[in-house]
């Protein structure tokens, strides 16, 4: 029998992975061809040359009890300290190696900071719309999901007062994405201020230590003029979690680190703590063969202007057929306004003509569906007559 903490996890399975069975059973019935599915983030894209180069050349040339064998919970520090210098280059930071801790992808990082923070009864922040598994890893660790809702007069940023209101003795940390999964949308560095200026009167006035988490895993992911900017720039109590599956298309190969400043509270008792967590979460350290080849590849990159032209002719698809909708800014997301408010309804209507969407409730967005525009730009055209169809179904 299993656990009762995991009954509601079960009935409440990840929307976008039930979607993307569904779009695999319909493939199969129908062809692939003939399907659209929009409702997963993995990626088009293959990884650079330079990667498939560089695992070839580590498996040729490294010591395979190197290559394969264990390292310090932390990761290679050659690794890190390549990290710690490419970011320091990008941003202006300070970052050492031992800073740095190599992890199995972003969901590892953010997993591995809630289970050095959290205590049961401990309360996490989320700004909604917001990535499906946070309260899940939240629940990891017996904490309680808060969520904040958007401030309607400007779009997907959160609401500052209901943000400040909603911090109490019991808040230990809160999570940001930008480019943010599901909406799309980039935080501006003001709004990332004034966050950071929140968190920090609060610090002051209740006397407790409250870590932002900045989920980057879409940071290289921009189709705007909107800069990147470090996040522990505007905060000091900052950790950030990266992965290299977006970036790197290897979403499959569970790479990410959990970078901790210097300026942050306690940090050399943090990140030792951290490090202890890493290996007790399960995953012992990141794989070996992965950090050697990142180390070599930390400057290379997909091709954005293959996502932004995707971004462009979705967008340019829906409207066109009457949908309304935002342009992404980055990430490779469009969220798309339901025209009837049960967006679960639209999404079986979208069914009927083969496009697979995730309903955004299941974002804390209820009323939207997410569409993934990761996926061949031949797959996209194709879609256009679908979703004239459907479209025509809702605004005759």
């Amino acid at each position: 029998m299993i656990a009762n903490s995991m009954i509601p996890l079960v009935q409440g399975n990840s929307a976008v992975r039930a979607m993307f069975e569904k779009g695999k059973q319909m493939a199969a019935i129908y062809g692939e061809e003939n399907v659209y599915d929009f409702s997963l983030g993995n990626p088009n894209l293959y990884p650079p040359e330079a990667v498939k180069d560089s695992i070839i050349d580590i498996l040729n040339t490294e010591d395979p009890h190197k290559v394969h064998g264990y390292m310090s919970n932390a990761g290679f520090e050659s690794t890190r300290k390549a990290i710690a210098d490419n970011l320091n280059k990008r941003f202006n930071t300070d970052f050492g190696a031992k800073n740095i801790i190599m992890t199995v992808g972003a969901g590892s990082a953010i997993n591995v900071a809630l289970r050095t923070i959290l205590d049961p009864g401990d309360e996490v922040i989320v700004f909604a719309p917001y990535f499906v598994e946070y309260r899940n890893y939240i629940a990891n660790y017996h904490g309680v999901t808060i969520e904040v809702s958007p401030n309607p007069e400007y779009g997907f940023m959160p609401d500052m007062k209901e943000f400040a209101y909603k911090i109490n003795r019991r808040t230990r940390a809160v999570i940001i994405n930008t480019p943010n999964n599901p909406t799309g949308a980039i935080y501006p560095d003001t709004v990332i201020k004034q966050i950071g200026d929140i968190l920090a009167a609060k610090e002051r006035e209740l006397g407790t230590t409250i870590y932002l988490i900045s989920d980057e895993p879409y940071r290289e992911l921009i189709y705007t003029d909107k800069p990147i900017v470090c996040t522990s720039k505007f905060y000091d109590d900052t950790l950030i979690a990266y992965s290299f599956s977006k970036s790197l298309s290897l979403p499959g190969e569970r790479i990410g680190y959990l970078a901790i400043p210097d300026m942050s509270d306690q940090s050399a008792e943090f990140i030792e703590a951290a490090t202890i967590a890493n290996r007790i979460c399960g995953d012992v350290n990141a794989p070996s063969l992965m950090q050697l080849t990142i180390e070599r590849c930390l400057d290379e990159k997909v091709d954005i202007d293959y996502y932004k032209k995707n971004a462009e002719d979705l967008y340019d698809i829906v409207t066109s057929a009457g949908f309304e909708c935002v342009k992404p800014e980055g990430a490779f997301y469009l969220w798309m306004k339901s025209p009837v408010p049960n967006e679960k309804r639209f999404v079986e209507a979208a069914e009927e003509e083969h496009i697979i969407l995730v309903p955004g409730s299941s974002f804390a967005g209820p009323g939207n569906v997410r569409l993934s525009f990761c996926v061949s730009h031949e797959m996209i055209e194709r879609s256009r007559d679908a979703f004239m169809r459907l479209g025509e179904k809702y605004f005759k």
